[in-house]
């Protein structure tokens, strides 16, 4: 099992929304809507350069602008995150029944290790964060590791993904991918299935996916 964390496990991207728009107005601006959507499952350097072309203001350094989120996103993190609904209940079951279990993030190692302090450090056999690839989603790098970490045929994994960067990546990986949207709608594509929630989704769902997927590839 491979899992998303931001807006697939953890309602975070709310919290994202909070420090995003405090740096755009700390630069005299506002982000737009249309911005934000566009970050949601990007790499830290690939939101920075979106929300300075949103601001007009292409010329500002985004490690600087990385360097500030983190530090906001680092503080909001340890009071305000929250599960997704059906997630815990699901990475529960999935990991009494003994399933390999991934978490691969966009998000960089020091953020990912205060959302553990939440999700459970017990609660998963490899962690992939994006500071720790060489290609951040939606290349399938991320995935590729978690499987190869796993010492799971990547073909033998479910993917959960809650953007279309994210689903993107699972996708090119050659897992199943089971997509939930949260903040953004997912266009419906061959090859994925999407639930509305997790609290749809259980072991049966899973073994099901890895079938179909196995009958369409067959």
């Amino acid at each position: 099992m491979l899992f998303d964390m931001d807006g697939t496990l953890v309602d975070s991207e709310k919290l994202w929304d909070v420090a995003l728009q405090e740096l755009a107005r700390e630069y005299g601006g506002q982000m737009s809507t249309a911005a934000r959507q566009s970050i949601i499952g990007t790499s830290m350097a690939e939101s920075m350069r979106i929300l300075h072309d949103d601001l007009g203001q292409p010329e500002r350094d985004p490690a600087v602008s990385a360097a500030w989120i983190n530090a906001r996103i680092l503080e909001l993190f340890r009071t305000g995150l929250r599960w997704r609904p059906g997630a815990l209940a699901l990475l529960r079951a999935v990991r009494a029944a003994g399933i390999p279990t991934a978490l691969v993030t966009s998000s960089g190692r020091p953020l990912v290790e205060i959302a553990l302090d939440t999700l459970g450090r017990d609660s998963f056999d490899a962690v992939v964060c994006g500071d720790e690839v060489d290609a951040a989603k939606p290349h399938p790098e991320p995935y590729l590791t978690a499987a190869r970490l796993l010492g799971v045929p990547i073909e033998n994994c479910v993917a959960i993904e809650d953007s279309p960067t994210g689903v993107a990546s699972a996708f090119a990986s050659g897992a199943a991918v089971l997509a939930v949207p949260a903040e953004v709608p997912l266009p419906h594509a061959d090859g994925v299935h999407q639930v509305a929630s997790l609290t749809a989704v259980d072991l049966e769902v899973l073994a099901a996916l890895l079938a179909a997927r196995a009958g369409a590839t067959g």
